[in-house]
């Protein structure tokens, strides 16, 4: 049985890997749009998501998870950018998260870490940034989805296709990732 850690990871994965095949679907201009005049883009998502990782997994386990560099309201500012630019922020932010999941044993899951001076366990943390990454990964799929329209290739079961799928559901656990 996998152990707590090597779950989360694999969540983690899970989700960078949904987020990845959103974004690939979309073009230069679709990463800056948005739907309302205060929605968001595909872009500032982007820059929340990796801003929140570098800020909580920068020094994780020793210092506040809301670091005083870290500009949480400007990662909302509109933003016109490229793919590319979109494609370079997400992957910064993973590696932060990454770095930091891979350093951690299973014995250190009960310890303590603070995020805005709240003190929680790293599983308590851990957990939470799952969350809230689901949270927004499935705001991004969505408007990549809604950008796409007849053109979205499904990312997970195509509609009509539940029996096919109940037929090999071990796609849905993501690839094993290189670990070096």
């Amino acid at each position: 049985m996998a152990g707590v850690l090597e779950s989360i990871r694999e969540e983690y994965t899970r989700y960078q890997a949904l987020g990845s095949a959103a974004i690939a679907q979309l073009s230069d201009e679709d990463v800056s749009r948005t739907s309302t005049v205060e929605g968001n883009s595909v872009a500032v998502l982007v820059w929340h998501i990796a801003g929140n990782f570098e800020s909580r997994f920068t020094d994780f386990l020793t210092s506040d998870g809301e670091k005083p560099w870290r500009n949480r309201d400007s990662e909302f500012d509109a933003r016109v950018v490229t793919h590319a630019d979109v494609q370079a922020r997400w992957d910064a932010g993973w590696q932060v998260l990454f770095a930091a999941v891979d350093g951690l044993s299973e014995a250190q899951l009960g310890a303590t870490v603070s995020v805005r001076g709240q003190s929680l366990s790293v599983d308590q943390a851990l957990l939470r940034s799952l969350a809230h990454t689901a949270y927004h990964v499935g705001q991004i799929v969505f408007l990549a989805k809604q950008w796409r329209d007849d053109a979205w290739k499904c990312l997970t079961i195509p509609r009509g296709g539940s029996a096919a799928y109940n037929l090999a559901p071990d796609k849905e656990r993501p690839p094993a990732r290189d670990r070096r």
